[in-house]
């Protein structure tokens, strides 16, 4: 976990979902393996060939923008995947219900979290699936927010959904703090926003940001 700044006052706190809401490595495989099948059938390609053409697009983005990561859903934008077809294959082919669990320990946290400041998720999956995930977590409820790729058609990061999430806590974005796994998706744009940002490297980080929160 690192901490890269913390605002003075904590009104919201805006998650992104996976990778740092649960820890589940086949379950994160499941959904790139799912929508990068479905790319290769359409182009007519086998998922190893249309896989290395991903990984490839992604290393020469990467390669021009400083080293900096490109999501999924954004690579598959630039090789020609509407915004709306992507949401659409993601809704039909992501099932977190057959790999979460509700975690009893995470809404016991979250719930402290609660007590200090509003919840929300900002998601590059739509909002269909993340309400299902956090449904499967048992913690739906404690969120007062969920911000999707079909929210605004944009994937992470883009200012837009950060914002988005911060307006519909009712809290100034410098009162919020971005909790991610991913620094370039998740926390790098809220803090030239004006945001805090906690880069996670899992869910079982998320007991010592509600320490450090406690405490402030």
């Amino acid at each position: 976990m690192k901490v890269y700044h913390l605002p003075n006052r904590v009104s919201g706190l805006i998650f992104d979902m996976d990778g740092t809401l649960y820890t589940h490595h086949e379950y994160a495989e499941h959904q790139n393996v799912v929508l990068i099948r479905r790319l290769a059938a359409l182009r007519g390609l086998s998922y190893e060939a249309m896989k290395g053409q991903i990984d490839e697009y992604r290393r020469a983005w990467a390669q021009a923008h400083g080293g900096e990561n490109l999501s999924l859903g954004n690579t598959m934008a630039a090789l020609g995947i509407p915004i709306d077809e992507s949401i659409r294959w993601r809704s039909e082919l992501i099932n977190p219900e057959a790999f979460l669990a509700p975690d009893t320990g995470l809404r016991s946290t979250l719930s402290a979290m609660k007590d200090l400041a509003g919840l929300a998720v900002v998601t590059n999956n739509p909002i269909d699936i993340a309400r299902r995930t956090l449904s499967t977590l048992g913690v739906l409820d404690l969120f007062s927010a969920i911000v999707g790729l079909d929210t605004f058609r944009v994937s992470k990061p883009h200012d837009k959904s950060f914002l988005k999430a911060a307006e519909d806590l009712q809290a100034r974005p410098e009162n919020c703090i971005a909790i991610g796994d991913r620094y370039d998706i998740d926390i790098a744009l809220p803090l030239k926003l004006g945001m805090g940002g906690i880069l996670v490297s899992g869910v079982e980080d998320l007991p010592q940001i509600l320490t450090i929160l406690q405490k402030l």
